[in-house]
């Protein structure tokens, strides 16, 4: 109860303003929600606006036309949550009469919400009682108890997702749960945390023990991938160029780019023409290749690296699927492409 009260009393006097704060509406809850995993708040706040703009209610999103939700999602990152948003608000326009459920369990079925979405969601505007663990809950808590079992292994998830729950107050879950929340990312920071003017700097094992640095425990990551990207800008007639829809599983499902020849390595001229890739792209056409940029772009995902090169591809034979260099900029692209855009078209993103 000393933990909840404290707790309580920091976040009613520190707490940001933000929109979904002024409203119980699971709508509103739920799109901030799913756009705030793996994403600061000043980063995401501008997509919050942006959307709420766009579809003030959820028939509005799911009416919506899928490129047109990935481009207004662009440069947010992790796609399939925008995928997911989508899919999940026709769901509820269609099959629940644009009710959201209004239980944890319930909320679970939705597709794209797991248990700390599900948790926020029914603690914020149904009062149920159940804990978030987020990875600010993660650090707080570890910290403050000074729990050293990693917070990214099951053993970890269950022994938190437990210890919330037991510190969770009943009367108030959704206070509680945004106030720790609120506290892990403004005070109990992974960098500099404010341990002087913290409200349980008499009870923190971490700092007892001078062990802030090494809570919470997360075990290694998965060893990075580097991944060889080639695309091809091609350089048609009547400024036309060549767009493609990438399918699959992989990153960046329904986005668009230009055709693409993945290799093993960095490749010069005369190794990238002779593959089979680049010689299905161009057709047999008769072209000039030109390199945009000899030092590969790297671009920084969270388990593989791709570097990156852009050939303009100069040819008069190929109009098939082209694309006009005026409409390119309305198609969602990867934030990778964008840059690149900004640099080759920079009159067009004035």
């Amino acid at each position: 109860m000393v933990l909840s009260n404290r707790l309580t009393h920091w976040y009613l006097q520190n707490k940001r303003d933000l929109p979904w704060r002024k409203t119980h509406e699971p709508y509103q809850i739920w799109l901030s929600e799913i756009m705030l995993q793996q994403t600061r708040i000043e980063q995401g706040l501008p997509y919050y606006y942006k959307f709420i703009e766009a579809y003030p209610s959820v028939f509005d999103l799911a009416n919506a036309p899928a490129d047109e939700v990935l481009k207004l999602w662009q440069g947010l990152g992790y796609y399939s949550r925008a995928r997911n948003l989508h899919e999940t608000a026709k769901y509820v326009a269609s099959e629940l009469n644009g009710k959201f459920p209004d239980s944890y369990k319930g909320l679970l079925k939705l597709k794209g919400v797991g248990d700390y979405t599900a948790s926020a969601i029914a603690s914020i505007c149904y009062n149920e009682p159940v804990a978030v663990v987020d990875g600010n809950v993660y650090r707080v808590l570890s910290r403050i108890f000074g729990i050293d079992t990693p917070i990214n292994s099951t053993a970890g998830i269950k022994e938190f997702k437990k210890l919330a729950q037991e510190l969770l107050d009943k009367k108030d879950p959704s206070t509680f749960n945004q106030a720790i929340m609120e506290f892990g990312a403004l005070h109990c920071k992974p960098q500099n945390p404010k341990c002087d003017s913290c409200p349980f700097n008499d009870k923190c094992l971490a700092l007892k023990n001078n062990r802030i640095k090494e809570l919470p425990v997360k075990l290694k990551k998965t060893k990075i991938k580097k991944r060889y990207f080639n695309y091809l800008v091609f350089n048609l007639d009547d400024d036309k160029t060549i767009l493609e829809q990438r399918t699959g599983k992989g990153i960046w499902n329904g986005l668009y780019q230009f055709p693409l020849v993945e290799t093993e390595k960095l490749v010069q001229e005369e190794e990238l023409v002779v593959l089979d890739d680049f010689i299905e792209s161009v057709s047999n056409a008769n072209i000039e290749l030109e390199l945009f940029n000899e030092v590969p772009v790297v671009h920084k995902l969270s388990h593989q690296h791709l570097f990156t090169r852009f050939w303009l591809v100069n040819s008069k034979d190929l109009q098939e699927n082209s694309v006009s260099l005026e409409k390119i900029l309305d198609y969602p692209v990867p934030v990778l492409i964008e840059n690149f855009l900004n640099e080759y078209l920079p009159d067009a993103y004035k």
